[in-house]
């Protein structure tokens, strides 16, 4: 029986074939812990370990992100129980000023190809865009990753979704997550691996590929994984200065639980209302609706391409007033990118308020946080009642965000 692309990554790391439903001792490429959760692990470590040593200093790593810089007291205390703890093992933290870390670690060339990665992110698994297993874990898992340098894991049985037909000319990499999140549903993945395929995967840039991956989560599942193409192999490799990575490919005869085709001809601008990631309707479906905030960022849509789409939507264009359009850009190259490419002056002129490289308006408040009866248009993953304040949230793409805070009201780029 063939093997499946998770089968294959997973007994890479075991050292002998393995198939869904087996669990397994597997080695680690990257272990790391973010500032939400990583004092725990420096905890658990020092308890369960005292007086030793992390498994391989080149391997571990601390990103603060969550709450970077820190606004609160317990926050600025857990971020700097892990720079003491890093400073010892000798380990290397990407502080306050690094970004989201995820993304972090595929800039950095740390997580490539056919690698395993772990970390205290339920989003880690966005890894699969470039075609690595990615997982969150508790913080005990995570210290006995730093000190061993594996973890034992359940294989999980793999679904294909493969996406059919010609999205429309303003369907962006957003809008095609949630036509998948639509046919899914919030557990529609849920305990297994997605293999993602069709010409619109293909065609998606790297920056695509992450959005997809990053609402597996949303989608229930372990992981969502897309092969990697030329483009994303050469990103690979010249970031980490190797190959690429090991570049799997699932066998013609591997087996699946489910295959399950997303018709996405003719889509076009979508969005999630309030309350579930999975309630997907067209944007022309609740167009209309009065928009008091705007935030446009997050592991999802804090890329650099994705800044670009909301520029040309709002480049000579000022935000309505009364609505406040706030962005985080994910990581500092994201940022530099953005003011090399003039991009910041386009939102400053516009109204926007420019912050600084994190997970910013999805976590901890840090850009702010919707009151009771406001309504928001989001580009993050979740809008769960309480993730970003009292208000109402809208999913939507960088391209329907901008055009939002432009009309005043949830609106498509293209009906402006």
């Amino acid at each position: 029986m063939g093997k499946t692309i998770i089968e294959k990554i997973i007994g890479a790391h075991a050292g002998r074939d393995v198939a869904a439903g087996e669990i397994v001792w597997m080695g680690l490429d990257v272990r790391s812990a973010r500032d939400f959760g990583g004092a725990n692990v420096v905890k658990n470590f020092q308890r369960e370990y005292p007086g030793q040593e992390v498994h391989d200093r080149g391997a571990t790593f601390f990103t603060f992100d969550c709450n970077a810089p820190a606004n609160t007291i317990p926050y600025a205390n857990n971020q700097q129980v892990c720079r003491d703890f890093a400073a010892a093992q000798k380990v290397r933290v990407f502080d306050v000023d690094a970004g989201i870390g995820s993304h972090v670690l595929i800039e950095q060339g740390l997580c490539l190809p056919g690698g395993t990665v772990v970390g205290t992110d339920s989003h880690m698994n966005i890894l699969g865009a470039v075609g690595a297993f990615g997982q969150g874990m508790g913080d005990q898992d995570i210290a006995y990753g730093f000190r061993w340098g594996r973890t034992w894991f359940e294989v999980p049985p793999t679904m294909k979704v493969r996406l059919v037909g010609r999205p429309g000319e303003l369907a962006s990499a957003k809008d095609l997550t949630l036509a998948v999140l639509r046919v899914l549903g919030s557990r529609g993945g849920l305990g297994r691996a997605i293999e993602f395929s069709g010409a619109a995967v293909d065609a998606l840039d790297l920056a695509g590929r992450i959005t997809l991956a990053s609402m597996a989560t949303e989608m229930g599942a372990i992981i969502g994984l897309i092969v990697p193409d030329e483009r994303i192999e050469a990103y690979c490799r010249d970031r980490s200065g190797a190959k690429g990575g090991a570049m799997h490919h699932a066998d013609a005869d591997a087996a699946y639980v489910e295959d399950v085709e997303v018709d996405v001809e003719g889509l076009g601008p979508m969005t999630a209302r309030p309350g579930s990631p999975a309630d997907v309707v067209p944007v022309s479906e609740a167009a209309g609706r009065p928009v008091q905030s705007v935030f446009l960022g997050s592991c999802t849509n804090g890329r650099f391409e994705d800044f670009q789409a909301a520029a040309e939507v709002l480049r000579g264009r000022r935000i309505k007033e009364g609505v406040m359009m706030r962005l985080g850009p994910a990581t500092r190259e994201v940022y530099g990118s953005m003011l090399e490419a003039g991009l910041v002056e386009v939102f400053f002129k516009a109204g926007a308020v420019v912050s600084h490289q994190g997970c910013g308006g999805c976590a901890s408040g840090q850009l702010g946080m919707t009151g009771r009866g406001e309504v928001q248009v989001s580009t993050s993953n979740r809008n769960f009642k309480g993730k970003q304040g009292d208000g109402d949230t809208y999913l939507a793409s960088p391209a329907t965000a901008a055009a939002s805070a432009v009309a005043g009201c949830l609106t498509a780029a293209g009906d402006l």
